[in-house]
C-alpha cells in the first residue's frame, strides 16, 4: 500500500462528514427528480459543456491519460499504472457555501469499471494544493484537477461528478 498524505485524508474524512446530501431545492435545481417524483432521463454532458449537480456546476476542462508521474523532480507520487489528469471549473451555484471533496468524484470505464481519485496525487497535481478542499462560496468558482490513477491499458470514458458524497451526480462523457 502507498504512503498517504495523512493531513489530507484527515481532512477529506472531515469534509465528507460535514457535507449533507443537499437539499430538496438542490436536487430540484440539479434536475434529479421531476414533479411526479420520477427520475427523468440523464443527460450526459461533453467536455467543455456545464453540467450542474445540487450546489455545484461543473465544467470539464481536459483530460490527459498517460501520466507516469505528478509533482517535481524532488517530490510527487508515481502512478501505479498510469495518472489521468482531469481539469475540472467548479462554480458554486447554490446560496451557502459547499466544499469540494476529490474522494466524491468518479471514472469509469467503457466496461463500467469504476475509478476513485488519488487524493494524494492531486496534492501534486495542483499547484494550489487547497483547490480541492476548500468550501467554495456561492457565486465563486475555482479550477483544480482530478487525479485517477488507472491501469496502463485502460481508457476512461466518462465522469460522474457530485457535490457531495451523496448526490446523485451528473455524467460528463470523455471520449
Amino acid at each position: 500500500m502507498r504512503k498517504t498524505t495523512l493531513a489530507a485524508l484527515l481532512f477529506t474524512a472531515a469534509v465528507a462528514l460535514g457535507c449533507g446530501s443537499g437539499t430538496s431545492d438542490d436536487k430540484a435545481a440539479a434536475g434529479s427528480g421531476d414533479a411526479d417524483g420520477g427520475k427523468p432521463a440523464a443527460k450526459t454532458a461533453k467536455i467543455g459543456e456545464a453540467a450542474r449537480d445540487g450546489k455545484f456546476e461543473f465544467t470539464v476542462k481536459s483530460s490527459k491519460c498517460g501520466v507516469a508521474k505528478v509533482g517535481t523532480s524532488v517530490i510527487g507520487d508515481k502512478a501505479q499504472g498510469q495518472f489521468c489528469l482531469i481539469t475540472v471549473n467548479v462554480k458554486n451555484i447554490g446560496k451557502e457555501p459547499q466544499a469540494l471533496v476529490d474522494s466524491a468524484q468518479k471514472a469509469f470505464a467503457a466496461d463500467g469499471t469504476e475509478y476513485s481519485t488519488d487524493s494524494e496525487a492531486a496534492l501534486y497535481a495542483n499547484k494550489d494544493q487547497n483547490t480541492l478542499f476548500n468550501e467554495i462560496n456561492p457565486g465563486n468558482q475555482v479550477t483544480g484537477v482530478l487525479v485517477f490513477d488507472i491501469p496502463k491499458n485502460v481508457k476512461l470514458t466518462k465522469l460522474e461528478l457530485h457535490d457531495s458524497p451523496f448526490s446523485g451526480g451528473v455524467d460528463v462523457a470523455l471520449s
